[in-house]
């Protein structure tokens, strides 16, 4: 008779002796369906935070009697500190336990999150905002890596991955329309409060579903201390960046002396982690083709999914005169796209492939941009097809991508490899918003939030966004196409520079059947 395993014994206890009997990985979700609620309630945490925040805001600042500035820090510090510090925590974790990492990442949630019931001031709670970041860098990363590891079968990894982002994507959907229902009803602190018991869910899944990493699983290298200050004030800079010229524009000397800052960092972090002897990034697995080109993805489809809805969001409300609730409509196709899209993604894979499904939806997100730079001024039948094409795109990439960069490292190295793929899509949704707020501030005249504009205003806001989109295009193309060659150099064939770890040969997937 045969004897089905429970999901305790598919994640068994951390302490497990080395040279013990190594736990077959599940065969189905079912039998992980413990860790993936785990690692579903750390995606849902990611999603939901931000997008629940910023309903809240015209509420903080009456409360707390906070300025643009500081209302603008509460919630630029969590993505500071976020994109600053994955990179960092991420070859920790690869160190000293994927999942010891998370869980510690899970107990600082709770705790800053539970601080929130205690703010008085918008300091107290940037610095609130700013351990939440932290947090979020411990936990954000781990949970793609812990999902790849925890089943051998590329098509059960695709699954897997697309069930922790729908329950992300269905959290950013219902985020905004659900927290202004609690505003209505509660203060504004019982949002943030919300990430306790979503903590609290995702420890015990980890805890109980994912058993510790064993020690041949993990490396021993010392941290590069000189390559961690450098890539996390390189990063920190870079994002800070793109918020400088939104905010004091392209005559203020402020936001070009960090765009230089961050140039010369990240020289200065290059040349580090070539000679350092334990890297805390090595620059040659960033080379290998899968990794290098689903990087190049993810960050082509970040970069077209922020400037997008920057501009769209604008267009609809300033140039169009859409009510907020109405605008909040005319996205519907965007959400209805990333949250149903998800039940493409397993057969587009079992169909062409992880490295087809992945050029071929960033494809998609560059037609999306295209289509608005060309004809979103049009009319909103236009706008809607541009967000459908980048939504779809993004939808596949979000997953397929990441498995490829998983695929393409060492097992020891996934966790580092996982906050390379959200840094990408971090920096590059910083520069989407640069880009499109920098051309607007440049071509648009007068007071962009003013109730009426002139004929003249109208026509240089249309000119604006029909540039802005283009550049949105030209920069996602080159990224696309610079991924496209680096996906067909890793289909060349097991000889490839990725063989020796077995995955650069043919990419097809059952599905997980």
């Amino acid at each position: 008779m045969k004897v089905r395993r429970s999901a305790r014994t598919v994640g068994e206890q951390a302490g497990t002796p080395t040279g013990a009997p190594v736990p077959r990985p599940p065969r189905s979700l079912r039998e992980a369906w413990v860790a993936l609620a785990g690692l579903s309630a750390v995606f849902l945490f990611e999603m939901l935070d931000n997008s629940v925040l910023n309903v809240a805001l015209p509420t903080i600042g009456r409360d707390l009697s906070a300025s643009a500035t500081e209302l603008q820090w509460v919630t630029g510090v969590y993505a500071v500190v976020f994109g600053g510090l994955m990179p960092v925590l991420g070859a920790l974790a690869d160190r000293v336990g994927r999942r010891t990492v998370m869980l510690c990442g899970l107990v600082l949630l709770a705790a800053a999150s539970g601080a929130t019931a205690f703010v008085t001031t918008a300091g107290q709670l940037v610095a609130v905002r700013a351990a939440t970041g932290v947090a979020a860098a411990m936990t954000t990363p781990g949970s793609m890596a812990l999902a790849f590891r925890l089943f051998d079968d590329d098509g059960l990894r695709v699954r897997a991955t697309t069930l922790v982002s729908a329950v992300g994507l269905v959290g950013l959907a219902i985020g905004p329309t659900a927290g202004g229902f609690v505003l209505a009803t509660a203060p504004w602190q019982v949002l943030l409060l919300i990430n306790v018991p979503i903590a609290a869910l995702a420890f015990l899944g980890i805890r109980r579903g994912i058993r510790a990493d064993r020690p041949d699983e993990l490396h021993r290298d010392p941290v590069d201390g000189a390559g961690a200050l450098l890539g996390t004030a390189t990063t920190v800079l870079t994002l800070t960046a793109p918020t400088l010229f939104v905010e004091a524009g392209t005559a203020s000397p402020l936001p070009w002396l960090a765009t230089a800052g961050a140039a010369v960092l990240a020289v200065l972090f290059v040349r580090r982690e070539r000679s350092a002897r334990h890297p805390l990034l090595d620059l040659s697995l960033v080379a290998r083709p899968l990794v290098s080109s689903g990087l190049a993805f993810k960050a082509a489809a970040s970069l077209a999914t922020a400037g997008l809805g920057y501009l769209v969001t604008l267009q609809l409300q300033l140039d169009w005169g859409w009510t907020p609730a109405r605008a909040a409509l005319g996205l519907l196709p965007q959400v209805a796209v990333l949250i149903a899209g998800g039940a493409l993604i397993g057969p587009l894979v079992t169909r062409v492939g992880l490295g087809r499904a992945a050029w071929l939806s960033a494809l998609a997100v560059v037609c999306g941009l295209a289509v608005y730079g060309l004809l979103g001024r049009l009319g909103y039948v236009w706008v809607a097809l541009a967000l459908v094409l980048v939504a779809a795109g993004m939808r596949v990439v979000g997953v397929v991508a990441g498995t490829n960069v998983m695929r393409g490292l060492p097992p020891h190295r996934t966790t580092v490899g996982a906050a390379l793929v959200d840094t990408a899509g971090e920096v590059t949704t910083g520069i989407g918003i640069a880009v499109s707020g920098t051309i607007l501030a440049t071509v648009f005249t007068g007071d962009l939030a003013a109730r009426h504009w002139t004929a003249d205003q109208t026509a240089r806001f249309d000119e604006a966004v029909t540039w802005a989109g283009l550049a949105l295009t030209a920069l996602a193309g080159v990224l696309v196409g610079w991924g496209i060659a680096r996906a067909r150099r890793a289909a060349d064939g097991p000889d490839g520079p990725d063989g020796p770890h077995g995955t650069d040969g043919p990419d097809r997937v059952d599905g997980g059947r």
